[in-house]
């Protein structure tokens, strides 16, 4: 059976020097939501810090951490072509403190990563467009759930904080993305 990631990066002791499990899924999840498909040979030393010299000891590591990721990139893109993304396991709501550090990680994630492919997103979602307002509310969207407190800060001062938006907006979450994903695809398709 082969290693997930988090045994990785265990099994390696590799935690002070790669993305967290959750970031680099969010990371991953963004490459796969991309709308043009972006070489990992492009991005994966973003996983490291975006260091020329990889963290791993041996060719052998590397290459089976790569292995790894485009594994979880293959499922992720599968997942939001398919409409059947959902947020991993460890993502959750949380009272006291609205979301996880395990939601926050990977929206952290998440963000990292439409910076990355962002010049795509403008040129195919451009200003004043339908899609453009797609897209900024799914960015809108992970940005409050990567940092709630200053997203209910700001609602209180509009006199709308109401900690049920989140649950709802965390809920969406997954239509949102698979939704912007394959419109993304649909628009690149009609371009060519």
């Amino acid at each position: 059976m082969a290693q997930t990631l988090k045994e990785f990066i265990a099994n390696h002791k590799l935690h002070n020097h790669l993305l967290s499990d959750m970031q680099t899924h969010g990371f991953v999840t963004a490459m796969a939501a991309a709308p043009h498909l972006i070489d990992p040979s492009e991005w994966l030393a973003f996983m490291w810090g975006g260091e020329e010299t990889s963290p791993f000891e041996s060719h052998e590591l590397l290459e089976e951490y790569a292995n790894i990721i485009v594994a979880i990139w293959n499922e992720q893109r599968e997942a939001l072509l398919s409409n059947q993304w959902q947020w991993p396991e460890a993502c959750a709501l949380d009272d006291e403190e609205i979301v996880n550090a395990e939601t926050r990680l990977f929206c952290e994630g998440l963000l990292q990563g439409w910076t990355l492919a962002r010049d795509d997103w403008e040129t195919l979602m451009p200003e004043q467009s339908e899609d453009n307002a797609l897209l900024g509310g799914v960015i809108l969207s992970i940005t409050l759930m990567f940092d709630p407190e200053s997203a209910l800060s700001a609602m209180e001062q509009q006199g709308a904080a109401e900690l049920a938006q989140f649950e709802e907006v965390f809920n969406a979450m997954p239509t949102m993305l698979c939704g912007l994903t394959m419109r993304a695809a649909q628009r690149v398709e009609e371009s060519m």
